[in-house]
């Protein structure tokens, strides 16, 4: 899905230049966060056009994030190439640093869809974001071997239909891995969320951690007298 009239944007990475874009929030909504978004596996045909991370960055401009989409190394216009979740990690924290610098008054929110949540996953510890939101995260497909979890505030949304990324290994995973992330399992919801994009724009409407606005808001308003 693409994004008419969205400005493109290039981000140095770690193996050369990456492909983005950037969305303001939504028509009357102050900006209060900027979000980093990132996409499925590349080698199955994921980008920064992919339906469900289109309406995941949707959703977070409803709630106030300028949006970055960007593309992996070797995607689209990114350079480098595949690295089994690792250089990509590298590619998110490069699209991290970007969005700081480019919004540095307002949090940042880091997000993920499917390879990209368990990349977004690995990336957190040292992006350090005030929310991280993993969308079918594909834990069994990404290692997470001697990385240290993010202790940010966290949201698992998981469809129990889906037929690529197990339910059950998310659920144990994150019973294991982050007790205190909260989890979304959205009933009969398959892997793309086909005919379903709406449930996933309710849930994370619905789940907006308490006191990040008003973290935000304080944020930006500075340290008092």
């Amino acid at each position: 899905m693409g994004s008419p009239g969205a400005p493109a944007a290039i981000i140095d990475g770690p193996a050369g230049r990456l492909e983005a874009l950037i969305e303001e929030p939504a028509a009357g909504v102050p900006l209060r966060f900027s979000a980093v978004v990132c996409h499925p596996h590349p080698l199955f045909g994921g980008t920064l056009h992919n339906k469900v991370v289109h309406t995941l960055a949707r959703s977070l401009r409803d709630g106030g994030a300028v949006t970055l989409r960007f593309n992996f190394r070797g995607v689209g216009a990114s350079e480098g190439s595949h690295d089994e979740g690792v250089g990509e990690s590298a590619d998110a924290l490069a699209a991290v640093a970007w969005a700081r610098a480019r919004w540095p008054s307002v949090p940042l929110l880091l997000a993920g869809f499917s390879f990209g949540a368990a990349v977004a996953i690995r990336a957190a510890a040292a992006a350090d974001p005030l929310w991280l939101i993993s969308v079918a995260p594909a834990v069994d497909r990404v290692s997470f071997a001697g990385l240290e979890m993010p202790q940010c505030d966290w949201l698992i949304v998981q469809g129990s239909a889906d037929e690529i990324v197990a339910p059950e290994s998310v659920r144990s995973w994150a019973a294991r891995m982050a007790p205190q992330a909260r989890v979304r399992m959205l009933p009969g919801v398959g892997h793309f969320f086909h005919g379903r994009l709406h449930e996933l724009q309710a849930c994370i409407g619905e789940e907006w951690p308490a006191g990040t606005k008003q973290r935000a808001r304080h944020l930006q308003a500075g340290p008092g007298p």
